[in-house]
């Protein structure tokens, strides 16, 4: 079963993820804040994350950077979702690694449809 780990500091939209996710197979580890975030990736090393990009203690850029930049861990496919829709966030995303740029509000399918192309 693909882990998929969910960092987002809004419990309402942990759940808006998991529920299909995990409908669709998927297993779903969840953070609420960036440091514990970045901590689950590394010791439980996901098939994909879904990440926020405004959160506490570390924000999903800087996730997205330490992860990408490091080979152990560059693989893992990140989807970045966030409510900042302006191009010089997505043009921030996209250099920080960050695979994919998914504006809030998002459709389920949306993401079920990005999850798929990633993990098949």
């Amino acid at each position: 079963m693909k882990k998929i780990l969910i960092v987002d500091d809004e419990p309402d939209i942990v759940e808006v993820l998991k529920f299909p996710l995990e409908a669709n197979g998927y297993e779903c580890i969840c953070a609420y804040d960036g440091e514990t975030g970045l901590k689950s990736a590394k010791e439980l090393m996901p098939d994909l994350m879904i990440l926020d990009v405004m959160l506490p203690k570390m924000n999903g850029f800087k996730i997205s950077r330490l992860l990408k930049f490091d080979s152990k861990y560059k693989d893992i496919p990140i989807l970045m979702v966030t409510a900042r829709s302006q191009e010089e966030d997505k043009l921030i995303g996209e250099e920080t690694g960050a695979d994919e740029y998914i504006t809030k509000p998002f459709k389920i399918d949306e993401i079920l449809e990005k999850v798929k192309k990633y993990l098949g």
